[in-house]
């Protein structure tokens, strides 16, 4: 089968320790390797502030992994979200060529900079 790039988003609960809250990181990105998954990149944002309150919670520990998976991967994955409590909401999207070549970019901290060649070339 064919891998695709996937990018999938999870919260979680703002109460748990910094312990608690690597373990929980690290259960899903042993799913994903357990499962043949290769992943790409990965960031903790950190807690945020939510846009609505989430099972009566103002705040939530957002993590983000983009990955290369077989399709069937994300079934199993979002199970375990599902009956994971720790975690108050995911969201798992299959990425095109276009989400790709602009993450590659923002990974390479070119995404939010003006290009150098173009800026010198307006000095001129």
């Amino acid at each position: 089968m064919e891998l695709r790039n996937y990018e999938t988003v999870f919260i979680l609960t703002p109460v748990l320790s910094e312990q608690q809250t690597k373990d929980t990181v690290d259960k899903f990105k042993k799913i994903l390797t357990d499962n043949n998954a290769e992943i790409v990149n990965e960031d903790a944002w950190g807690i945020r502030k939510l846009a609505y309150p989430i099972q009566n919670k103002h705040t939530g520990y957002y993590y983000i992994l983009e990955f290369k998976a077989e399709g069937t991967l994300i079934a199993k994955l979002e199970l375990e979200y599902k009956r994971d409590e720790k975690v108050i909401r995911f969201l798992t999207t299959a990425l095109d060529k276009h989400a790709i070549s602009y993450n590659e970019r923002k990974q390479k901290g070119l995404i939010g900079k003006k290009p150098v060649a173009a800026a010198e070339s307006k000095a001129e």
